[in-house]
Formats: structure tokens, C-alpha cells, sequence
């Protein structure tokens, strides 16, 4: 199988992907694009980059390129997603999918037609926490689960204009995308209701009234959850996280991001009193663990970037390794690089394709619609019978 040549759109929060693709054993040439020609110039440099493109569309153009990654803003996702698949060419792209069930549909059909892979870049499944949780959970260590929560907290004032006002749930994938992944099964449909109050100008570029938006899922295997985004006039420390209630154990996230280490809960067997009878309420026992970073199952040629750059040592590589010194988003960027690097090269579909993809970002719109609704019932669209 030839290496690939991969071409990356935007290169704000998109230049750390640049050198995890530039080391990655299975892609020969990595070139990028960004309106700001400084910031792409820069990146060309720091990296060691020699391929800049002028425009998307010379990128589209260009024979050579067998995938493209896309980290440009939200507005552009569904429009250049699908002229990327139109093209011929594989697709990666950072969340959400899309802001419009339309346009879910029209990317699922646009894979389904051209036959190339869509990739749903979603960073909270592959982070040290995800990892360890969801193993707990295959194991059965977590047994019988009864309940998921799901959150993200955090405040965009003085982000670029597209952020102002948007309706939380539209970028609800990282408190989403867990649940779903954890309970093996699509959501089917949602309660959702908004809170709180905004000023006017941030209620008007979208029309939406709310700054926190907090909904029930239910999903196609009958497991439960609930999931809370605040984006505005909120006082919360940034926080991506998810709970996992099993009837053995109990998966919790750290209420502080930098603890870093969440709680896990442990039911015990019952305590009895003199006369024999067992106390009411099961004990439980408290304790907090450290996620293991998972290196291990990548490449050793980007390994490294698991971790923070500066906590790397060149000279004790498997020491930097084994810290607790999480890169981007909690380890996750050549997580997903891999991914859709492998996902190609093995000629499959990734493991957040198209169908997955569609219902983490529809559940988010869909719960905007029960809010603007006052909580009404709104059934999720089946994408995989698109």
C-alpha cells in the first residue's frame, strides 16, 4: 500500500495536527492551507513543510492528495466536507459535523456516493480518561450500567464571530460523543431544555435565548443520559467530561481539570447490625486513580505526541512517556490521526464514521429544538438508513 499525501485546512488550533501527520510511517507528504498566508507560512517553516497551497480549491485539484483534514471554522464544515468527498479525496473533519440536519444528510449521501471515508475528528474519545473508562467497561469491572452524564463548560466571550450566541448544543459533540461511545448504540431522541439569560447581542446572531442548554437522551439500546454545555455567562472553569454509573463502579471525572485524576466509586458487600439484619444502604468505598497514558498503541514515530512537547526528552523517551503530561486535548490528536491514517490505508471505515458522526451532532441540534421548544420530545434522524 503507497503512503498517503495528506493536505490540512486551517492552521489556527489546526497547526498541531502538522507534525503528527509530517511523522506518521504511513503518509508521505503533508501539505496545508490558510487564508492567513503568515500563519502558513509559519507553520511551513516550524515544521518543515514544503507543500503550501494558495486555495481550498487547489488543494481539491490536486490529484495527488489522497485525504484531507479540515480545522476550519464551523460555518465551513458541511460545505467544504462534502466538496471534499466530491472530489474524490478522503475526509477528516474537527466538530462538529454540521449545524443542520440538512446537511448531516447531505455529507452522509456524499460518502455514500463517492465511497471515500468521512471521519468525525471528535478529540473526547480518545483521551487517557476515555481510554481507561471504557476498558473498565468492556472488562465488567464497572458492571451492569445504569445512567451516563456527559459535560462541557466553557466561555467563548471574545472568540471570532460565529461563536457569539451559538446555541450550546451545537457544539455539545465533546459531552455527547462519550455517551454515545460508552453506551454502543446511536441516540434516538431528546428532552432539552435552556437556561438562563444573555445579553441582547448574543442573543440575536442565532436567535437563541440560552447560554447553558441541558438534555436527556435516550438511545436505541435503552440506556439513558444527560448532557450539560454552557457557553456564555456561566462561571465554570473549562471542562470536558463524562460520569459512567454502573451498579458495581462508578466512573467519575475530577470536578478540577488540573487534578486530573477522577473518582471512582465502589459498591461493597452490606454491613449487618447486632441482631443479623445487613444496614441500609450499601457501603462504598472512594478513591481516585491516574489515567495511563496510551502511547502504546501508536506508531513509535509519533508516540511523543501524547505528551506535552516540552515535558518530551529526546534522550529518555519511554520515561517522558510514562508521565502524567498529557498533549492537546488530553493525549488525543495522533489517537486520531492514526485512525484516519489506518482507517484508509486498511480500507475500512473509521471507528466515528459517517453514521456515528451524524448522530452525536444531530442529537446536539435536535436537543436545540426541544429547548426552543420548551423541552418538547424531538426524535433523532437513523443516518445509516440515509
Amino acid at each position: 500500500m503507497k503512503k498517503l499525501n495528506v493536505a490540512l485546512v486551517g492552521l489556527g488550533f489546526g497547526a498541531a495536527f502538522v507534525p503528527i501527520y509530517t511523522h506518521h510511517p504511513d503518509v508521505a507528504q503533508t501539505g496545508i492551507f490558510d487564508p492567513d498566508t503568515a500563519l502558513a507560512r509559519e507553520a511551513a517553516e516550524k515544521y518543515g513543510v514544503t507543500r503550501i497551497y494558495r486555495s481550498f480549491e487547489e488543494i481539491l485539484a490536486d490529484g495527488a492528495v489522497d485525504a484531507v483534514h479540515l480545522i476550519s471554522p464551523i460555518p465551513c464544515h458541511a460545505e467544504q466536507t462534502i466538496r471534499v468527498l466530491r472530489s474524490g479525496k478522503h475526509c477528516a473533519c474537527t466538530v462538529p459535523m454540521a449545524t443542520s440536519l440538512r446537511d448531516l444528510t447531505d455529507i452522509v449521501k456524499a460518502v455514500r456516493e463517492t465511497g471515500k471515508n468521512y471521519m468525525s475528528m471528535e478529540t473526547s474519545v480518545y483521551t487517557s480518561h476515555f481510554f481507561m473508562a471504557n476498558e473498565m467497561l468492556k472488562g465488567g469491572e464497572l458492571g451492569k450500567i445504569q445512567f451516563l452524564r456527559g459535560a462541557h463548560y466553557q466561555d467563548m466571550e471574545y472568540w471570532p464571530d460565529y461563536w457569539m450566541g451559538l446555541p450550546p448544543m451545537f457544539y455539545g459533540t465533546h459531552a455527547i460523543a462519550p455517551l454515545v461511545m460508552l453506551a454502543g448504540a446511536p441516540i434516538t431522541r431528546t428532552h432539552c431544555f435552556g437556561s438562563g439569560t444573555m445579553r441582547e447581542e448574543l442573543t440575536k446572531p442565532y436567535g437563541n435565548p440560552f447560554p447553558v442548554e441541558c438534555a436527556l437522551f435516550d438511545f436505541a439500546n435503552g440506556m439513558k443520559a444527560e448532557a450539560t454545555r454552557s457557553l456564555f455567562e456561566t462561571a465554570h472553569a473549562y471542562t470536558e467530561s463524562f460520569n459512567i454509573y454502573g451498579d458495581k463502579k462508578t466512573f467519575e471525572w475530577q470536578q478540577i481539570e488540573r487534578e486530573g485524576q477522577p473518582v471512582i466509586f465502589t459498591l461493597e458487600k452490606p454491613g449487618f447490625d447486632r441482631s443479623g439484619r445487613p444496614l441500609r444502604g450499601l457501603p462504598y468505598e472512594v478513591g481516585r486513580v491516574s489515567p495511563r497514558n496510551r502511547y502504546e498503541l501508536l506508531p513509535a514515530e509519533i508516540q511523543k505526541f501524547t505528551v506535552r512537547s516540552e515535558d518530551y526528552d529526546e534522550t529518555n523517551p519511554q520515561l517522558s512517556l510514562d508521565r502524567d503530561a498529557s498533549g492537546g486535548h488530553g493525549g488525543s490528536h495522533p489517537h486520531l490521526v492514526h485512525e484516519f491514517v489506518h482507517s484508509i490505508v486498511e480500507g475500512r471505515k473509521p471507528w466515528i464514521d459517517e453514521n456515528i458522526g451524524a448522530n452525536i451532532s444531530a442529537a446536539g441540534i435536535c436537543a436545540h429544538q426541544s429547548a426552543m421548544n420548551g423541552g418538547r420530545e424531538v426524535e433523532i434522524p437513523d443516518y445509516s438508513a440515509v
